[in-house]
């Protein structure tokens, strides 16, 4: 349902999707709470998060296990993802395969809930200084076809980038297998506490993908995936990096305010 409008530029955009978290349950026609579980299990993906005062809290508690300790390590995850596409038990298909010798562990039914292709993007959020951690919204292709799998970075922090009044923000794509796509990535460096709200966006068009922090223009990319994607929503700890002089006590926390999705009215 539309519910507003934005323009930036001569594009004018349309509020397609909303999530302010402040029901009781995470909305399921717009969220799936688990991180690419065809490559590991529902189980072992599953997210761990607190919804309540009108705020999402993705958490790494400390009994959490690794989501696929054979393949990723000791990296544990919570994660919401829009979407899950992939081949059958056995089969090497599926979403943003991280390593070649994976394959599908667990069938998955596939569900699209939110899947735009172009848009402007807008998250509100608070990040972590923990230096283990990350968090991070990024859009991935679909993959009806292997190439459509590139990726939108909106936003990622890691917490060793994090200072009192400073902070790296990394946005841009990565092709992964996407042959049109050229890799253009890179960790802004901002004058802001990114342990407080900002509000992270891309506008996501023919050709171009635009980022902003705060409302003020940040990068521009000349070029842009041309397929539907999905958003993945998330947070990190990387257990075998160096934990740093402070104390970081459990649960890290990712603290999101809202979420928007808006469509350019006029684009194809």
């Amino acid at each position: 349902m539309v519910v507003g409008t934005a323009a930036v530029g001569a594009v004018r955009f349309e509020l397609e999707r909303e999530d302010l978290f402040e029901g009781a349950e995470l909305d399921s026609s717009l969220w799936i709470p688990h991180y690419l579980p065809q490559w590991s299990s529902r189980e072992a993906s599953r997210a761990r998060y607190v919804l309540g005062d009108g705020t999402l809290r993705l958490c790494i508690e400390e009994d959490q296990q690794p989501w696929c300790p054979e393949f990723d390590g000791q990296l544990r995850v919570s994660n919401l993802q829009t979407g899950v596409l992939a081949g059958p038990l056995g089969s090497r298909e599926g979403q943003h395969r991280f390593n070649p010798d994976v394959v599908v562990r667990e069938a998955q039914a596939p569900r699209l809930l939110y899947t735009p292709h172009y848009g402007r993007f807008e998250l509100r959020a608070k990040a972590l200084a923990d230096p283990r951690c990350m968090v991070a919204l990024w859009m991935i292709g679909v993959e009806d076809v292997s190439e459509h799998s590139a990726e939108i970075c909106v936003m990622e922090v890691f917490g060793r980038d994090v200072e009192p009044h400073r902070a790296r923000v990394g946005m841009g794509v990565h092709p992964f297998g996407d042959p049109r796509i050229s890799d253009e990535f890179e960790a802004v460096p901002l004058d802001l506490d990114a342990r407080e709200f900002h509000t992270y966006a891309v506008d996501w068009l023919p050709g171009r993908v635009e980022f902003a922090v705060d409302g003020r223009p940040v990068k521009v990319v000349h070029q842009a995936p041309d397929y539907p994607m999905q958003f993945m929503l998330d947070v990190f700890e990387f257990r075998d990096q160096p934990a740093g002089d402070e104390p970081h006590p459990y649960p890290k926390e990712f603290v999101v305010d809202s979420f928007r999705g808006y469509r350019p009215v006029g684009v194809r």
